[in-house]
């Protein structure tokens, strides 16, 4: 009978004393390293037989012929998805909670918040502020400011509030203003913003919009981008230059402009953390749960080599927001993990206490 692979004892031992080691140094391998802190006095020879095994079963790969071995990705998966939880050491925590309270509103909150992450991991520090259009509508007032000009208010679930002056084809009278507002509120409270568009638009297409006043005058309002909101999103990076620094000038420059396009990193963000390895974080009676995704090239191939821990949190009333820290497949998971997890508390926290 064939022997079935089985990772535990020493094999388990093994693959974690070299991705420990491949993660501290950044190089390859060997069995001589391993047998050395190893306490048992195991042999080179007999961990060489096990690493054999390991890379044949897609745990470990070498980039020489003659070359240690390093951890796959798959290897990397296992070994966070069975970390202990680990907790922010108190100094960092201090520095943490020190920081953070220097923030006077949520945007300096949001920006300290991805420098702490840098600063704390060495890696890059990630913050964002979900676009308005994934807040629920609670309800919407329009006011003629002049021939033309209309204010736009937008109140979202919790009191979230948005506003915007647009200039009209034609004028519109504050009575007709007023009806349309009614209109919105008694047919789309409760939706989110995205989806309420959605349907106005689509409404408003209906060939029996033509026989309805309100909706032909709606239109003249979504033309000019009403509920259209995904501008409002906020992006906050800081530590890029850690991630540049370990490509070389074309990958880095692909890095860049991968970066600085907000929206594009917005969907990264969202592809990576969707349905990914989950990982709850106890921290005292409260539990912040993270999402783990190690290599990042099926959402975009300039991605490929780097790892995200993230998390999603709520920053302002109806609004969610995601955190994370993006960085090479060899990073210091224990302490990026303990890093994100102690700031997403601070952010539920506020949202629980506002």
């Amino acid at each position: 009978m064939e022997k079935r692979f089985s990772l535990t004892g020493r094999s388990l031992e093994i693959l974690n004393a070299i991705i420990r080691s491949y993660i501290a140094t950044g190089e390859p391998v060997g069995s001589k390293t391993v047998s050395q802190r190893r306490k048992d006095g195991l042999s080179p020879a007999s961990i060489r037989n096990v690493m054999a095994e390991l890379e044949e079963e897609g745990y470990l790969t070498h980039p020489h012929t003659s070359a240690g071995r390093v951890p796959t990705e798959k290897a990397l998966g296992f070994y966070v998805q069975h970390l202990t939880a680990p907790r922010l050491q108190a100094s960092d925590a201090d520095f943490v909670d020190v920081s953070l309270r220097q923030a006077g509103t949520l945007e300096e909150l949001m920006g300290l918040s991805s420098r702490v992450l840098a600063e704390l991991t060495r890696q890059m520090g990630v913050v964002v502020l979900a676009p308005l259009s994934e807040a629920v509508l609670q309800h919407v007032k329009f006011l003629r400011l002049s021939e033309h000009r209309v204010l736009i208010v937008m109140v979202a679930r919790g009191d979230a509030v948005r506003h915007r002056v647009v200039q009209l084809g034609e004028d519109i009278l504050q009575d007709e203003l007023d009806r349309i507002a009614n209109y919105i509120n008694q047919n789309f409270a409760g939706w989110h913003l995205a989806e309420a568009r959605h349907e106005i638009l689509r409404r408003i297409e209906d060939e029996r919009a033509a026989y309805d006043a309100i909706l032909r005058r709606l239109r003249l309002l979504c033309v000019q981008g009403f509920l259209s909101a995904d501008s409002d999103a906020r992006v906050y990076l800081e530590g890029m230059p850690n991630l540049v620094e370990m490509f070389d000038t074309e990958r880095a420059r692909d890095l860049l402009r991968a970066m600085e396009e907000k929206h594009k990193l917005i969907e990264i963000l969202d592809q990576c953390m969707r349905g990914e390895m989950q990982l709850a974080i106890q921290k005292g009676a409260a539990s912040e749960t993270l999402c783990v995704r190690i290599g990042l090239e099926d959402a975009s191939p300039v991605m490929k080599g780097l790892a995200l821990i993230g998390a999603v949190c709520h920053m302002e009333a109806g609004l969610a927001g995601r955190i994370a820290v993006i960085g090479p497949t060899r990073m210091h998971y224990e302490r990026v993990i303990s890093a994100v997890a102690h700031i997403a508390g601070v952010f539920h926290h506020l949202a629980e206490n506002n």
